[in-house]
C-alpha cells in the first residue's frame, strides 16, 4: 500500500470480508448489510478483504461487486496475544473492539477464579459474539488480518512466555509478544506461578476494560505493529526510567 492509497481506504464506504479478492462475492448477510443497512449507491467504493492481508478496491454493481484496481498484500505486523478474563456486559465487547483497533493479533479468554458463568451456553454465545465484534470492527479499522479468537484458557494452561499484568509488575515490556490482564477484581492469591513475568500497566488502578485496551496497546506499540517503538526501560512507569 502507498500513502496515496490508504486516504482512499479511509474515504471507501466500508471494508467487507470475502473469501477471494481475485473474484470478490459478499456472504449474503454482507450483501443485505451493504445495500439496505448503509443504503450503498450502485458505483459506490468499497475495500474487501480476504482476511489474510490481500484487498483490493471494488464498486458496487447492480448484481454483485466489480473489482477497481489490482490486488495489494499488507505487511503482516508481529504475532501478539491478548488474554483476556472476560469483563461482564458492554464493557467487555468495548474492550474486545479497542483491543482489536489496537492490533493484537489474538485473543485468548482467560477463565480465571474470578470470572463466573463462562461455561456451557454462556460461554458458546460470548465466544460467537466476539469473533462477530472483531470481524465488524477489522473492517471499520481497515485491518486485513483477521484477529483470531482462541478458545477459552486458565491460568494454569496458559503458555509460561505468557506475562501477567500486576500492579506491582516491572515497566519494561520489551520482549514480551503476549500478555494477561484480570478480571474485576484482580487475580486471586496464587492464581499465577511465581515465576512468572508480571508488567505494570501505570500508577492508577485501571478498570477491566480499561486495562484490556492499555494492555493491547502497549504489547503492540512495544512489538513494532505501529511501525516504530521505544526501548527497553522508556516504556512502562518504572521509577529509574530516564
Amino acid at each position: 500500500m502507498t500513502l496515496l492509497e490508504w486516504p482512499r481506504r479511509v474515504a471507501a464506504l466500508t471494508q467487507l470480508r470475502v473469501e477471494d479478492v481475485e473474484a470478490p462475492v459478499l456472504s449474503r448477510e454482507d450483501d443485505h448489510h451493504l445495500r439496505r443497512v448503509l443504503r450503498a449507491q450502485v458505483g459506490e467504493e468499497i475495500v474487501v478483504t480476504d482476511g489474510a492481508g490481500a484487498w483490493r478496491f471494488a464498486r458496487v454493481a447492480p448484481s454483485g461487486l466489480e473489482v477497481a484496481g489490482d490486488v495489494a498484500v499488507d505487511p503482516r505486523a508481529p504475532e501478539t496475544s491478548l488474554y483476556l478474563a472476560p469483563v461482564r456486559g458492554e464493557r467487555g465487547e468495548w474492550a474486545l473492539a479497542k483491543a482489536t483497533e489496537a492490533g493484537v493479533s489474538r485473543v485468548v479468554p482467560l477463565v480465571s477464579e474470578r470470572v463466573q458463568k463462562f461455561r456451557g451456553e454462556v460461554r458458546d454465545k460470548t465466544l460467537a459474539r466476539w469473533r462477530r465484534i472483531a470481524a465488524e470492527t477489522c473492517g471499520q479499522c481497515r485491518r486485513t488480518y483477521d484477529l483470531v479468537i482462541d478458545e477459552p484458557l486458565t491460568p494454569a494452561t496458559t503458555p509460561s512466555e505468557v506475562a501477567v499484568c500486576d500492579f506491582a509488575g516491572e515497566g519494561d515490556w520489551s520482549g514480551v509478544a503476549a500478555v494477561a490482564v484480570g478480571p474485576e477484581g484482580g487475580w486471586a492469591p496464587g492464581e499465577w506461578d511465581e515465576g512468572r513475568r508480571r508488567l505494570s500497566l501505570g500508577p492508577t488502578v485501571l478498570r477491566g476494560e480499561t486495562a484490556a485496551v492499555v494492555a493491547a496497546a502497549l504489547v503492540t506499540f512495544a512489538n513494532g505493529s505501529w511501525g516504530f517503538t521505544l526501548g527497553g526501560r522508556d516504556l512502562g512507569n518504572d521509577e529509574s526510567s530516564t
